[in-house]
C-alpha cells in the first residue's frame, strides 16, 4: 500500500462530512427525508452514534481513496479518480439498489449525487496535497 498523507486524510474525511451537513440539510434534506419516509423523531434517536458511524464510514473512504491514488498525484488525476469512484463506482451502485428496491429516482439522484460530489472533492484535496 502507497504512503498515506495523514492530515491530507483527515481533511478529506472533514470535508465530505460537511458537505453531507450542506447537502442532506438546507440542500436536499427536506427532501430527503420524505423520500426516505423518515420522520423528525427518527431522525433526532442516536444522532451521536448516527454522526460517528459517518465519521468513520468517511474516513475510510477517504484512506481508500488516497491509497488508490498514490501519493505523487495530480489535483487533475485526483479528481478525475474521485469523481470516477463516486459516478462510476458509487452513484451506479446505489441506482442499482434503488431500482430493484423500487426507490424513487429523486432519492437515487439525491444520494448518488451526494457520493459523486463528495468523491470528487475528496479526490482533488487528496490529489493536491501531499
Amino acid at each position: 500500500m502507497p504512503p498515506i498523507h495523514w492530515p491530507a486524510v483527515l481533511a478529506a474525511t472533514l470535508l465530505t462530512f460537511a458537505l453531507g451537513g450542506l447537502w442532506y440539510g438546507p440542500l436536499f434534506g427536506e427532501r430527503w427525508r420524505r423520500l426516505m419516509q423518515l420522520d423528525a423523531a427518527t431522525l433526532e434517536a442516536n444522532v451521536p452514534r448516527t454522526f460517528a458511524v459517518a465519521f468513520v464510514m468517511a474516513l475510510v473512504a477517504a484512506v481508500n481513496l488516497a491509497a488508490f491514488i498514490g501519493p505523487k498525484a495530480s489535483a487533475g488525476f485526483g479528481t478525475a479518480a474521485g469523481a470516477a469512484a463516486g459516478i462510476g463506482w458509487v452513484a451506479t451502485s446505489l441506482g442499482t439498489t434503488y431500482a430493484f428496491g423500487r426507490r424513487p429516482l429523486a432519492l437515487a439522484l439525491i444520494d448518488g449525487g451526494y457520493h459523486a460530489l463528495s468523491f470528487t472533492l475528496m479526490g482533488a484535496l487528496l490529489g493536491a496535497w501531499h
